[in-house]
């Protein structure tokens, strides 16, 4: 059959795809003319697929948003917990940009980014009030298939 090659990337194109991923970190958002307030809610959606993360203020109108898959990562890579916690980075500059500092977490979905994500918000210097978790959890659910004869 012959033998198989593993293509392993070299320390150039992992050096390339670090820099894609911190650039798109600092990337700039287009924030809204708002009034100023220090308060907010950030809202973690953490799936086996991606981490996106949003910033509303008090009232629930969105104002900004950041995800593993916007910021740069592609694949499998978009569900690690080094994937969530940039692009709590990522949505911490915009929120300094805004003007926020405190906020409630509100955590949503059963990833492996949920946990990291909150980390490093508090990290960087966010004041979280408090964490919620949201995810959602059936009561009974769908029927049951029927069982299988042999």
């Amino acid at each position: 059959m012959g033998k198989k090659r593993i293509i392993k990337p070299t320390e150039e194109e992992l050096i390339k795809d670090q820099e894609k991923v911190d650039a798109g970190v600092r990337k700039e958002t287009k924030t809204k003319k708002m009034p100023r307030s220090r308060d907010g809610k950030v809202f973690i959606s953490s799936t086996y697929n991606n981490t996106i993360m949003t910033l509303t203020d008090k009232q629930g109108q969105v104002l900004a948003w950041k995800s593993a898959g916007a910021i740069g990562f592609k694949g499998t890579k978009k569900a690690t917990p080094f994937a969530a916690s940039k692009v709590a980075e990522a949505l911490y500059l915009s929120a300094e940009k805004l003007g926020i500092s405190h906020v409630d977490v509100v955590v949503k979905g059963i990833g492996s980014g949920r946990d990291s994500a909150v980390r490093s918000l508090a990290v960087k210097g966010m004041e979280i009030s408090s964490i919620t978790d949201m995810t959602p959890v059936p009561h009974n659910g769908c029927r049951p298939s029927k069982p299988r004869r042999v």
